[in-house]
Formats: C-alpha cells, structure tokens, sequence
C-alpha cells in the first residue's frame, strides 16, 4: 500500500479522493488544502489535513503526492516532492512548457522517485486493444488520427474560476479536453513536428474561447485533427487511419461516469466489426499503475520520452492558437 497526499481538494481532487477510496494499492491520508469547504471535506473522508506543501513533504508517512492543483504550479510542486524523495502523480498537463517537463522529469530520475501523469485515456481497453492492433501489422502504416473531446461542464463556472484563465489554460479548451487526445496522438505516432491551431470564442461564452481545432503534423509524417469544445454536450471519438485498415474508439458517455464504449475496427477489405466496452475507471488504473512502480512492480507505462513529447505539442499548439501561425515543435 502506498500513503498519499492529495495536494488540492477541488473538482478533481475530490474525484480521485472517491476513485481510490477501497483501493488496495494506493491510499489517500493526508490532503492539503486552504479552504473552508476543502477541509470539512477532508474530515468527512477520514484525511489529515494540512495547509502547507512544505510540511506534507516532511511527513515521512507520505511515500507520495498527487498534483491536484494549478497547472502553472505543476513544475515547481513536482521538483520540490522529487528532492523530498515523494513518488509524484501529477494530472495533466505535467507542465506548460517542454523545458520544464524535460527538469521534471530529470528531477524526479535524479532523485529515484516514480513520476505518473493523469492522462488516463491511455488506460482505456478500447485503446490498448488499438495499440495492439497497429503494432501487430494489422492497421499497416498510421496514416492519420481524427480525435474530439467534448463537454460543456465548464459553462457553470464562474469566471474567475483557474480553469477558465488565459494563464492557467491557454488555447481555451486545449488543456481541459485537447490534451487528452493530442497525448494519445503522441502515443500513437511519436513526436510532434509541427502544429496548427485555432481558438473562437462565441459570444455570451467561455471568455478565454471555447472552441478549438488543431492540425498537428508528427515526424512519422501522419497528422492527427484534433477537436476539443467547452460548449456543447459531451462527445468523445478517436480514430486511428492506417494503410490496411481503421480503428475507431467511442464513449457512450463522459469519462467522470463512464458507462462503457465501443472500437468499430475495418480491415483491408472493407468489413467492419465492432466491440462493446463494459464500463471501467481509467482514473483507477492509472493511478494504480503508477503506484505498481513505485513500489518496485512494473515499470509505469507511459514512457518519460512521451510525457515530454505531448508538452512539447502542447507548447506548439498554445503559440499557434496565438500567432494565428504554422509553429515548430521542441526538440
């Protein structure tokens, strides 16, 4: 069993407090929080709670931290816990820039702690059943990915809320939707080459745009178009184009309460098959991978190389949606 702190008691923190609360690999029993409703909600749950990151960090009953919080405070939060020798799970996105995803990544190697990374879509059966698929011949060459990520759980908030701040998640939609399906995209076709975006904002909506397309060309010489919106109701779809054939992957409903999805598959001769999904927590599975490597089990999944190339894109997606400009990737 590995002890965690979750650092952040909002939306999501509160998620995944719930996800891993009978979870036999990793257990909550510390949070840090500063709000009145954070810490009632601490307490209804059975943690000990603390307003200081430095003193979570000192308590050696912690064996790790998981990032619930800001996504500019991602980098400095991830290099203070891997000095501490705390096992880091941070959700997404690790960073904003890929230079500061390269020093997270290196600090957590130099100071031998496991880093995970909250992109969960990589978990889904439907997409591991993909994976295998490509990697097996049967898809031939990647071609192209068409992938979209839609929801309208954001028109609720308020507009000061940090999820909405141009700072906090530039590109409006990309770093709440977008980056789950550009990091499978990476998954896929390796890095990124170079990206170009567009972000709207439709009157009377989100301020910081709502709604996103991306072209992003990858080094293999695929593309990958990737839509995310903020104002319509939840739809996800990720498609795999190959030389020999396709794979394409549904959900039946929004991830937070998933109630299962569909991979339609085609062959080189045009015939179609489909598979259903019973429902599964991606959230769960990532989180107990990442504490199967802390603890010396296999190694955690997602490679570090690909942790850095998504933020890579990412960083290129963010310019383009700014510049109006076809933009390089890093590295």
């Amino acid at each position: 069993m590995l002890n965690a702190a979750v650092i952040g008691l909002g939306w999501w923190g509160q998620t995944v407090v719930e996800i891993l609360h009978d979870s036999a690999k990793l257990r909550p029993i510390k949070a840090m929080t500063r709000s009145a409703g954070g810490t009632a909600y601490a307490r209804q749950h059975g943690l000990q709670v603390s307003g200081e990151y430095t003193e979570i960090l000192g308590d050696p009953d912690i064996d790790a931290v998981i990032l619930c919080t800001p996504h500019t405070t991602h980098f400095e939060q991830i290099v203070l816990a891997a000095v501490a020798k705390k096992h880091v799970f941070c959700e997404k996105p690790l960073t904003l820039t890929r230079r500061e995803a390269a020093r997270a990544v290196e600090a957590c190697n130099e100071n031998g702690v496991v880093l995970g990374v909250g992109h969960e879509r990589r978990f889904d059966a439907p997409i591991i059943e993909m994976h295998r698929r490509l990697d097996s011949g049967e898809l031939g060459v990647p071609l192209q990915i068409e992938a979209n990520f839609h929801q309208d759980k954001f028109l609720d908030l308020p507009s000061t809320n940090w999820r909405l701040s141009s700072d906090e998640a530039p590109a409006g939609p990309m770093t709440a939707t977008g980056i789950h399906m550009l990091d499978l995209a990476v998954s896929f076709l390796g890095p990124a080459e170079r990206a170009m975006a567009n972000v709207v904002r439709h009157d009377g909506l989100l301020a910081n745009g709502d709604t996103l397309g991306m072209l992003i060309t990858f080094k293999c010489g695929a593309n990958a178009l990737i839509s995310a919106i903020l104002a319509t109701p939840y739809d996800g779809r990720f498609a795999l184009y190959g030389s020999k054939g396709w794979a394409e992957m549904r959900d039946l409903s929004h991830p937070d309460a998933p109630t299962g999805s569909s991979l339609t598959i085609c062959g080189k001769n045009g015939e179609r098959s489909s598979m259903q999904y019973p429902a599964v927590s991606a959230v769960r599975a990532n989180l107990e991978a990442f504490a199967d490597a802390a603890r010396g089990g296999a190694p955690y999944p997602t490679p570090q190389s690909e942790m850095i190339a998504t933020i890579a894109a990412l960083e290129a997606v963010v310019k383009s949606a700014r510049t109006g400009q076809v933009e390089a990737v890093e590295g």
